[in-house]
């Protein structure tokens, strides 16, 4: 290799070095590293605010569904860390759900599980009733639901899902 060419290469690698360091983020990556750095912050929260129920949610990273769920479930006296797995059908299968009840996002709440985009009144009332359940279900991802609000909200229904596996109808909603 000659001299010029070792130069050109060598000034070639200086000018993508500084630009990969000095070039300012896209509203993507900015985005992306600001979903990271308040993932990170929540996870690593040792407490839980007083008076606030601990819901520990996992889902597919990107999902921005799965956070408005969170959102509504903050605003209803919950609080909920996020967790971005890769392992989501793992998670569900270890927790009585099968593919007839699953959703987008799997919710562990003081021994119950919630899958998917469940009403926080529903949740709510399992924990007042403390049924001997596994816990409740939203299957799919209906428009209306809490987090899929949409302009043509489809007729849902919330299924408690019974210590045996079997279901049946815990709320419905038109």
């Amino acid at each position: 290799m000659s001299n010029q060419q070792t130069l050109f290469i060598g000034s070639f690698i200086t000018v993508a070095v500084a630009a990969a360091l000095f070039w300012p983020p896209s509203d993507i990556e900015k985005s992306q590293a600001e979903a990271a750095a308040i993932m990170e912050s929540s996870n690593s929260m040792d407490q839980t605010p007083e008076g606030a129920i601990l819901v520990t949610m996992y889902k597919n990273e990107g999902c921005m569904c799965c956070t408005r769920w969170a959102e509504h479930m903050n605003k209803e006296g919950f609080y909920v860390i996020e967790k971005i797995t890769r392992e989501l059908g793992e998670i569900k299968s270890e927790r009585g759900i099968s593919n007839e009840l699953a959703s987008c996002h799997t919710a562990m709440i003081d021994g119950y599980v919630v899958e998917g985009h469940v009403p926080p009144q529903d949740v709510q009332r399992l924990l007042e009733e403390r049924p001997n359940a596994i816990g409740l279900s939203v299957p799919g991802m209906p428009e209306g639901s809490p987090g899929m609000e949409g302009p043509n909200p489809d007729p849902y229904v919330v299924l408690l899902i019974n210590s045996d596996g079997s279901t049946s109808v815990f709320n419905s909603y038109k």
